[in-house]
């Protein structure tokens, strides 16, 4: 029995109708797409609802899985209110849309028409209809833009995130928003300011600024919470005393989205454009214009970081060693020197609150390295041993894997039985629902059941594998680690094969005196 597919997506003008009321559009598009289904005879196995916006492919995830599935061929065809629902994104993205269903076979029904994309004639008014619906959309977003504009030069909030010290608040007799003080937050903001400017008193009875870093470090101990993290960074302290909402004014295109394509990819960069719209704004200021030029005047006085800096990786394990208490990636903190004497480097987990006690950098590298070492011993052991015994398992996998195939097919013909039942009235069409949807369930529980066999299958597929592709890697990472003369270079060598490396301490003792558990990219978990 065929199978189909829902897809649900609101666009912009149905978010405006609920906004006056209209009732909730993703409900009435399925409830509308169900009864055409019912009169179609279709068997809906599966619905998607959109509720990310986004007028691109790469910023839909439920449209990538549909898209994915419907190249693979699963479907039969694809139910929406509109074809415009699909793509409204640019030519490309159409492009994407169209050839993954024409090359399929998938057809695209609507209340109105159903496509065939093979057809000559269908295929032409699909692809007119998404031209269409793309021209309507850029005309939509050239006025919105343009509206955003015009408000911002009148000194109106147009962002959907405030800063960090106010929130969003109506303008009272007139459209728009501005920005509304919140006093707790602003008196952080004044705080960061005057550190930066004018510093505190020290030790020796005199005032010393602190740097961005000493700020952030300053808060985090007096456990001041930022509003989007855990704990303060400087990328978060540096845009504070950058950004003039601060002194009052409305900033609006400062960083707008610059769509390039690298390596065949799309890739959304955010470059600072020196055309942005800089006004006096309608809120109030936090802290006075002469403040805020005294912070820009000590951040223009500061030393660039050498180029590439920030790009360059330093820490080996870099994305890979996760904290194993709160999951959050942990972060190499460079020893300091004073004097002759250097202090070691550490591997730290920085989420506020977290009570992961961090361990010097060699002693869990040394750690890793040989745990890594064993580990390839004694799988290499294993895969010889798989070698002598016969694999009575992968016999009874497959086995179970031919029965699985012979219960699903025997569950289609009997779907496709009760469409004649109902014809033959044997069954009303309540009756008819109720059998469908059981046996819609009883397919998927034995699609499930398939999948499950499939990936156990797998499984000695990947032992294979191991031994043929991964463990010489291995080898070579054992044999060359030590030698690499960049952190990069090792880096890359344990992406390779490891997905990631759980670090736990509970608490200050032995510098040793730490867990690790490591997750290769093998079938295999290492403890």
């Amino acid at each position: 029995m065929q199978n189909y597919v829902m897809y649900l997506r609101k666009s912009r003008a149905d978010v405006e109708a609920e906004s006056h009321g209209e009732g909730e559009t993703l409900l009435r598009h399925e409830k509308m797409l169900l009864e055409l289904s019912k009169k179609m005879k279709l068997n809906i196995t599966k619905i998607y609802r959109e509720i990310v916006s986004g007028d691109s492919i790469a910023s839909r995830p439920d449209m990538q899985k549909l898209l994915s599935e419907v190249e693979s061929g699963i479907w039969a065809g694809v139910l929406v209110v509109e074809v415009e629902r699909l793509a409204r994104g640019d030519t490309i993205d159409q492009g994407i849309v169209a050839q993954a269903f024409k090359v399929s076979n998938t057809k695209i029904i609507t209340p109105l028409k159903t496509y065939d994309p093979n057809n000559e004639f269908d295929e032409e008014y699909f692809e007119f209809g998404l031209f269409m619906s793309r021209r309507e959309y850029k005309t939509i977003n050239r006025r919105l833009q343009g509206g955003r504009v015009a408000a911002a030069k009148e000194g109106k909030f147009v962002g959907s995130r405030p800063a960090y010290g106010y929130k969003i608040a109506k303008i009272l007799g007139d459209k728009g928003n501005t920005l509304e003080v919140i006093p707790e937050q602003a008196n952080i903001v004044k705080l960061i300011f005057s550190l930066y400017t004018e510093g505190i008193i020290d030790e020796f009875d005199e005032k010393r600024r602190l740097g961005i870093e000493q700020i952030a470090r300053t808060l985090n101990e007096m456990h001041i919470p930022p509003s989007r993290k855990d704990y303060w960074v400087k990328s978060t302290i540096r845009d504070i005393l950058i950004n003039p909402v601060y002194a009052g004014k409305i900033r609006w295109n400062w960083r707008a989205n610059q769509k390039q394509i690298i390596n065949g990819e799309p890739v959304v960069s955010r470059p600072r454009n020196e055309e942005y719209v800089l006004v006096n704004g309608l809120h109030e200021a936090i802290v006075s214009e002469e403040v805020f030029a005294r912070a820009q005047e000590f951040i223009a006085m500061a030393p660039p970081a050498p180029v590439g800096y920030k790009n360059q990786i330093k820490n080996p394990f870099a994305g890979i060693i996760v904290c194993g208490i709160c999951g959050r990636k942990t972060v190499l903190r460079k020893g300091s020197t004073v004097g002759n004497h250097r202090k070691k480097d550490y591997i730290v987990c920085h989420a506020r609150g977290c009570k992961n006690v961090g361990s010097a950098f060699n002693y869990i590298e040394d750690k890793i390295l040989g745990t890594i070492k064993s580990w390839y011993d004694r799988y290499t052991v294993e895969l010889d041993q798989q070698k002598i015994e016969p694999d009575i398992n992968r016999t009874v996998i497959e086995k179970s894997l031919k029965s699985i195939n012979e219960e699903i097919a025997t569950l289609n013909k009997q779907q496709i039985n009760i469409f004649d039942l109902l014809e033959q009235g044997v069954y009303s069409t309540e009756q008819f629902l109720e059998r469908s949807q059981n046996l819609s369930e009883r397919i998927n529980s034995a699609n499930e059941s398939k999948i499950s066999i499939e990936s156990k299958l797998s499984r000695y597929i990947e032992m294979e594998t191991a031994s043929n592709q991964l463990m010489p890697k291995i080898r070579h990472l054992l044999d060359v680690y030590e030698s690499l003369p960049s952190a990069a270079q090792k880096n890359e060598l344990l992406k390779e094969i490891v997905e990631k490396i759980e670090y736990t301490k509970d608490k200050a003792g032995s510098p040793e005196d730490f867990q690790i558990v490591m997750y290769p990219k093998l079938p295999v978990k290492i403890n």
